[in-house]
């Protein structure tokens, strides 16, 4: 690559991250200032920046059990999808007939969006009665496809010799996962970490149809009655936003370099 394409490369770079970012800063500059978001002409740096807001949005709702309750289910959903994905993903690098029937249907499920099965999966839960419970909340993300093909791509990238070695010396298939497969496959890991975390936090729907009770609400449901309780919610509004979305972004920037190698690992095998 010649030095001139470089410049151009890292000027288009810089340019797409200034628009990126751009939304990003009016929120948190938003957030401490309150300023009206339709004065002309805009101003870039926040007047009288405080953290007025953020304490306003704290004591409106109850920001610790709306937290706690999200946590706890980001939590579940993170650790049922590591295993169930790793397991699956496992079980797709071996050979066994109907193999291309299972790759074919789960490929398949990709195409059909969560909204056009909320019915059958509302029934389901109602069923196990699992309605307004932190479970009930869970269970929908108890498994993504895409982290499972993660899982299988990264996981035929390791040399089939070690795990050849490890039946030799006696190692089951499922100590052969978690003793071999998964420490090698960090990125895969980190991967499915963040994307389950970040789309059991942020979903919105879900705990709408099945949440009863303020008591098992979640961030996103506390923001709609944070919204009930002001008219004037310019500043505060954004604080409350800040505060949802901050956790999903501290998990990503924690990992962000596994999360991109758990992408790529293995696209280019063969």
């Amino acid at each position: 690559m010649s030095r001139r394409t470089r410049i151009l490369s890292h000027i288009t770079l810089i340019l797409v991250s200034v628009i990126m970012l751009t939304p990003i800063y009016w929120v948190v500059k938003t957030s401490i200032s309150g300023e009206n978001l339709f004065t002309y002409p805009p101003s870039i740096v926040p007047h009288d920046p405080n953290l007025f807001y953020y304490v306003q949005a704290w004591y409106t709702v109850d920001f610790v059990r709306l937290f706690t309750n999200s946590l706890a289910i980001a939590v579940l959903v993170v650790v049922v999808n590591l295993v169930l994905n790793a397991m699956a993903g496992y079980a797709l690098t071996k050979h066994f007939p109907g193999k291309g029937m299972v790759l074919g249907f789960l490929l398949a499920s990709m195409m059909i969006p969560f909204h056009a099965t909320i019915i059958p999966a509302y029934l389901l839960t109602a069923k196990l009665g699992l309605l307004n419970s932190k479970l009930g909340i869970a269970l929908p993300f108890f498994s993504h496809i895409v982290c499972i093909f993660l899982f299988k791509s990264n996981f035929e990238a390791i040399p089939s010799s070690l795990v050849q070695a490890a039946r030799l010396d006696g190692l089951s298939e499922l100590r052969i996962l978690t003793r071999i497969m998964l420490p090698l496959s960090r990125p895969a890991v980190a991967t499915n970490i963040i994307l389950s975390f970040i789309w059991s936090w942020n979903d919105f729907l879900w705990p709408l149809i099945v949440v009863r009770s303020p008591d098992q609400e979640t961030m996103p449901l506390g923001l709609v009655s944070f919204l009930a309780s002001f008219e004037d919610t310019t500043g505060a509004l954004y604080a409350f936003c800040v505060l949802v979305v901050l956790p999903s972004m501290l998990v990503f920037l924690l990992a962000q370099k596994d999360f991109i190698r758990g992408l790529t690992t293995g696209a280019t095998k063969g």
